[in-house]
């Protein structure tokens, strides 16, 4: 027996759950206008209330990616600054001789 009734729409798992808000409770603005605790902007901080769960939700994925953008560049900053050190560490090894 087929079942011609309407097709069953699955909600996206996000959809079932209220959406906690990402706030760690450092709430200060860094240079670019972000929270340095959740890296929201400024108008997702003050909307947050008003906002739909599918828009909290895209907003912490906002954030997780941001996130993640930082933990990069920190990464390549930090072999950057190794690198440079070795130069230097090397050079210091000559001066010694000296």
């Amino acid at each position: 027996m087929s079942d011609t009734s309407k097709p069953q729409i699955w909600q996206d798992q996000h959809e079932m759950f209220k959406v906690a808000s990402p706030c760690i409770g450092v709430c200060t603005s860094g240079s670019k206008g972000y929270c340095k605790g959740c890296l929201r902007s400024r108008i997702e901080r003050f909307h947050w209330h008003e906002m739909s769960d599918n828009q909290k939700f895209t907003v912490v994925q906002l954030c997780q990616a941001r996130k993640s953008r930082i933990i990069a560049a920190r990464k390549r900053r930090d072999v950057t600054q190794l690198q440079q050190e070795d130069i230097f560490h090397d050079i210091d090894d000559q001066l010694d001789l000296f």
